[in-house]
């Protein structure tokens, strides 16, 4: 028996070494499923940066965007599993685009192997300045008077800012009026000439627009305050329960690839989000640096899969 273990653990150590030697030894694709110059895009390029600069590599951006980012899913899904393929995603594709197609090309909780978390940040509800409404009573108050005629923008249909909307709505007995828009700029565009009512728009890009006081910020969707804007309140803090909102980027691979690879990989992006600059600009734009386990970051997964998918399905929303 005692034989038997240790051929089984010397062989164990042998297929680790093989699989974890030498890589990686060619050009590393890093997939991103959505046009380059978003969050998720500006994410990856700087992993993608200190990647090569640790393995002596070049990791590359390819940008496969598309029916809300299942194009780029269902193309690393077919990869080969040999680390050469990474997938760069914010959480639509592998928890929200699932429940607002009819059909995808994938199943997000089976065909990739998950390597970490990589960052998370809140959305803020924000208002015109020429808005009324100085808080989310204000608000609430009048989305009570105006049932279904405040409009709410959002980069698009199941985006986390279009959910965010959906999630108040729901926790709170009060409907708005959808406006999505295609991408963010458009949508915070018209919240900036005031075209529209309010909006949940993530941190990074609305903060500058905060500061310079030309929207008007009433609440955060994070558990607690963001340091970055520590005198707008939670959601929760006026008394809006379960509407807190993360929006998150994470990396995969797909389904098999070897574990020592996949760790190997999550040490090296972990290390990076905590270099001194790369760590500074995140904050800076109010990004929260994760860099979780691939362990956890399947349950974290699980977790956000069935909470969008009853959200979804509760609202009867679809991008079809």
């Amino acid at each position: 028996m005692k034989n038997t273990l240790m051929g089984l653990a010397l062989a164990m150590a042998a297929t680790v070494s093989a699989f974890g030697a030498g890589y990686p030894d060619k050009t590393v694709t890093m997939v991103v499923p959505f046009p380059p110059g978003g969050s998720t895009d500006a994410i990856a390029r700087v992993m993608a940066q200190k990647l090569g600069e640790k393995f002596g590599q070049t990791f590359i951006i390819d940008n496969r965007a598309g029916a809300t980012g299942t194009i780029g899913a269902a193309y690393v899904k077919r990869a080969p599993a040999d680390g050469y393929t990474l997938f760069v995603s914010s959480l639509g594709p592998f928890v929200i685009a699932p429940h607002l197609l009819k059909t995808v090309q994938y199943d997000a909780l089976k065909d990739f192997d998950p390597i970490t978390v990589l960052v998370q940040a809140p959305n803020v509800l924000v208002v015109p300045n020429n808005s009324p409404d100085h808080s989310v009573a204000d608000l609430l108050k009048d989305l009570k008077a105006h049932p279904g005629k405040l409009s709410f923008a959002s980069s698009g249909v199941g985006s986390s800012d279009h959910l965010s909307a959906e999630l108040l709505w729901q926790q709170t007995g009060t409907q708005g009026l959808h406006v999505p828009y295609k991408g963010g700029g458009p949508a915070i565009t018209d919240l900036l000439g005031g075209q529209v009512n309010a909006a949940f728009v993530n941190i990074n890009s609305i903060i500058g627009h905060i500061k310079a006081g030309k929207v008007r910020a009433l609440a955060i969707s994070s558990e607690k305050r963001s340091p970055l804007l520590p005198d707008v309140p939670t959601l929760q803090e006026q008394g809006v329960k379960g509407a807190e909102v993360q929006s998150w980027q994470a990396v995969a691979a797909p389904k098999g690839t070897p574990l020592a690879i996949r760790t190997e990989l999550r040490d090296a992006m972990v290390a990076a989000l905590n270099d001194p600059a790369v760590k500074a600009n995140l904050l800076s734009q109010g990004f929260e640096i994760v860099g979780d386990t691939p362990e956890h970051f399947a349950k974290f997964q699980a977790t956000e899969y069935a909470r969008w998918k009853a959200l979804i399905e509760a609202r009867h929303i679809s991008a079809d």
